[in-house]
């Protein structure tokens, strides 16, 4: 199969610890929308879990993997528990939760991209399913948390734009037979240093112009 695209023992470990990171940006959230310990825990499950859990259950892979390996659910949790008491510490390190998050953005989109493939799906459809692997649990963490979700928002930076190129780049190397764990990682490096470089530069996705060439307006 294409998505098993590392060894089983690296796989497993990588995807934790993206996980985790991606748990520790939704229960970040969740303290700063004053949410108890509940909401701490479930914003960080879904952040990190959803975007998966949404793969899954559109290419019929059920029950989805976040409910039949036990370390996928309970990571979500413990990531969940340290924000709790450590949030004021958790803070400070953002940067490095950012750099790792990036690559669990990477690490995601392709991984997304190739078990949609395999499930048989085609180009098109296994990139969306890559993005969607990668940046869906965030849209369904902002949604609960009553925000605009953050990769829909112009005054962010680029988020679904680097698992989109990541992604992409997957389904090109599938389709042309080219796909391995060098080409792999290198599409992963891709999306990872495109997250990074919107970080350090502010890029953000334009806007709509008005005829005139002008700007809409900031309203």
């Amino acid at each position: 199969m294409t998505s098993q695209i590392f060894s089983h023992d690296v796989q497993q470990t990588l995807d934790l610890i993206g996980i985790f990171v991606f748990a520790l940006s939704g229960g970040l959230l969740a303290v700063r929308k004053n949410m108890d310990i509940f909401g701490i825990c479930v914003l960080a499950e879904v952040t990190a879990l959803g975007g998966g859990v949404l793969r899954d259950e559109l290419i019929g892979a059920v029950p989805p993997a976040a409910f039949t390996n036990l370390g996928y659910f309970i990571t979500p949790l413990a990531a969940g528990l340290v924000v709790f008491f450590l949030h004021p510490e958790v803070e400070r390190i953002n940067r490095s939760i950012q750099t790792l998050d990036a690559l669990g953005l990477g690490l995601f989109c392709v991984v997304g991209t190739a078990k949609a493939h395999d499930y048989g799906l085609g180009t098109v459809a296994s990139i969306a399913l890559g993005m969607l692997t990668a940046a869906g649990g965030g849209v369904i963490r902002d949604l609960l948390a009553q925000e605009v979700p953050a990769l829909l928002r112009w005054d962010r930076e680029i988020y679904a734009v680097p698992a989109l190129v990541g992604s992409t780049i997957v389904a090109l190397l599938i389709a042309h037979g080219r796909l391995t764990t060098v080409t792999a990682t290198s599409a992963a490096m891709t999306a990872f240093v495109l997250r990074m470089l919107a970080l350090k530069y502010g890029w953000r996705a334009p806007r709509a112009w008005h005829r005139n060439g002008s700007r809409m307006s900031e309203d």
